[in-house]
Parts: structure tokens; sequence; C-alpha cells
């Protein structure tokens, strides 16, 4: 079993590297981009026979405590089969 938890800038937070991508394709003639989020994507592979709800619990505090900031990013959790 796996888990992904993708962490994205909240969309009031301004993304300095998101805009810069987002520059950056539309000079390299890239159309019809709009707003650009840069973040975090990352993959934990659990314990083999770990509660799926426990797994999920743990990732949840984590994910709170510090693979995310909660003051300027959200982040989604995934736990995979």
């Amino acid at each position: 079993m796996k888990a992904r938890v993708i962490i994205t800038p909240k969309k009031a937070v301004l993304d300095p590297q998101g805009k810069t991508v987002q520059e950056a394709m539309a000079h390299m003639g890239y159309e019809g981009i709009g707003a650009v989020h840069v973040g975090k994507y990352i993959e934990v592979e659990l314990a083999p026979g770990m509660d799926g709800a426990v797994a999920e619990a743990r990732l949840h505090d984590a994910c709170r405590k510090f693979l995310s900031n909660p003051v300027i990013e959200d982040y989604r959790l995934e736990i995979l089969a």
C-alpha cells in the first residue's frame, strides 16, 4: 500500500515559482496557459499489513506538522491500494 501527498500553495498566496513557469511558457510560445502553481509531490510506501485508517490518520498528522506549511500551503492525501 502507498500514499500520495500533493502539496500546493494556497490560492491566496503569491506563487513566484508558478509565475516564473507561466511567463517562461508564454515566452516559449505556449499559448493559452493560465495560472501555474508549483508544488511538491511525496509518495510514501506503507508497511505491509498496516491498517489504512491508522496510516491515513498518521499521515494527516505528519502533513499538518511538517510536510506542509498550513499557513501558506494546502495538501491532498490519497491512500492507494
